[in-house]
């Protein structure tokens, strides 16, 4: 009994939803109200404010899939029908297709998917999507409730799921809550970065207790995404602060489907993940020959610097502009501007005897960024430090330098007494 409920209390504490989620299981924002259903497009700035409707001219995001890892997802909602085409479950708790809402907060994953490709055919209009034409699949996972299967194990299979489908990106709108992440994950993501699919995770939210970001938006190669308020200011209660965030996406006054139909008025770098991943699937499907590195350079490069240090800490590299990141013309690049997860693998899963001393490498490359209007910029360069010597390495380089002072201190003795005796 003990080991059984040591394994749910690891499974309820492993993740936390964004949406206003702690790991107390709460998951909805003191905001959230139901929307009227006439009012639902009218309310959704962002889709002129962020380029979006702009980027439609080129395309809607067809032939492109989006799998959503989060509590499920309904595809009866009207406007997720026949957006949804595949799915699972991998808690134990959920229908075997993943379109039964499971876990405290079960109307998430819902929310998450109608931004990146709701349909917009609900009543008096519906929510309408970055990415409007794209598919989904959905990946339920047990959030804030008792299940035989940890947090972690979850978020491994259900990435490699995904990938094994035909998944082109994935979007994660969840924390683990501590920058670690567990090795099982390395493979996952690996695996991912392995078949070209691009990952996009949120950054989290200061409201909910996430004041740093956590993985996987610690990983390497992952694209981060930030929250802003309306006039564009990064939210002080629905986003966290960290140097691996990427771009910026509104994640206050966010409206959402919920299953059953209805709609909620929510916030949340949850919510500002899907628009990004929405935007991604727009870029995807405008340049079907484009891999996930040039994906993110293009996103990167396109968005709309804040402040005058780019990257910055709190903002990235800016306002996410979808139009830009969709028709402006970006340089390629040989590699992932975020870094690589397997290089990161290389340098710090070595055991200890082998890497006596660790050094996290740079999971950012210079950005060669473009200009809304298509004239090249200037080159921004940033560097960040994923990895610290562990502990074992901290013990191992302290040995080393006293055993060194050891020597010399045997050495000047026996100096001195050779010296005595001439």
């Amino acid at each position: 009994m003990r080991a059984r409920s040591a394994r749910r209390v690891a499974a309820v504490a492993a993740l936390a939803l964004l949406a206003g989620a702690a790991l107390t299981g709460a998951v909805a924002s003191v905001t959230d109200a139901p929307a009227a259903a006439a009012s639902i497009q009218n309310r959704e700035y962002w889709l002129d404010e962020y380029g979006i409707r702009q980027a439609w001219q080129v395309t809607r995001g067809e032939g492109v899939t989006i799998a959503i890892i989060d509590s499920g997802v309904d595809d009866a909602h009207p406007d997720l029908v026949g957006a949804v085409v595949g799915g699972t479950d991998v808690s134990g708790l959920g229908s075997a297709d993943g379109t039964q809402p499971v876990g405290v907060g079960s109307d998430h994953g819902t929310r998450v998917a109608s931004l990146a490709a709701g349909r917009g055919v609900g009543p008096g209009g519906g929510v309408l999507g970055a990415a409007p034409e794209a598919d989904i699949l959905t990946v339920s996972l047990a959030f804030g409730v008792a299940s035989e299967r940890s947090g972690d194990d979850q978020i491994a299979d259900a990435v490699r799921w995904a990938v094994d489908r035909g998944a082109d990106i994935i979007s994660l709108s969840l924390t683990r809550n501590t920058v670690e992440w567990p090795e099982t994950w390395d493979d996952a993501f690996g695996y991912a970065e392995q078949n070209d699919v691009l990952v996009i995770a949120a950054a989290g939210n200061r409201g909910s207790g996430t004041e740093q970001v956590g993985a996987p938006a610690t990983m390497p190669g992952v694209l981060v995404v930030g929250g802003v308020d309306r006039a564009g200011r990064a939210s002080d209660e629905a986003s966290s602060q960290g140097i691996t965030i990427g771009v910026m996406a509104p994640s206050e006054q966010l409206v959402g489907a919920v299953p059953g139909g209805g709609y909620v008025i929510w916030q949340g770098t949850s919510g500002a993940t899907p628009i990004v991943a929405g935007i991604a699937a727009l870029v995807r499907s405008a340049h079907p020959d484009m891999d996930a590195a040039n994906v993110i350079q293009r996103i990167l490069a396109t968005a709309r610097p804040v402040t005058a240090t780019t990257p910055d800490p709190l903002y990235g590299y800016g306002l996410v502009d979808a139009r830009a990141a969709v028709v402006a013309d970006v340089a390629r690049v040989d590699a992932n501007p975020l870094g690589s997860l397997a290089e990161w693998v290389t340098v710090n899963r070595r055991a200890d005897a082998d890497a006596p001393s660790v050094v996290g490498q740079d999971a950012r490359s210079p950005i060669a960024r473009t200009a809304s209007g298509g004239d090249a910029a200037s080159t921004f360069d940033g560097a960040w430090r994923l990895a610290s010597p562990r502990i074992p390495e901290l013990m191992l380089g302290a040995l080393v330098v006293v055993t060194a002072l050891a020597a010399l201190v045997l050495t000047a003795a026996g100096f001195v007494r050779r010296t005595r005796r001439q």
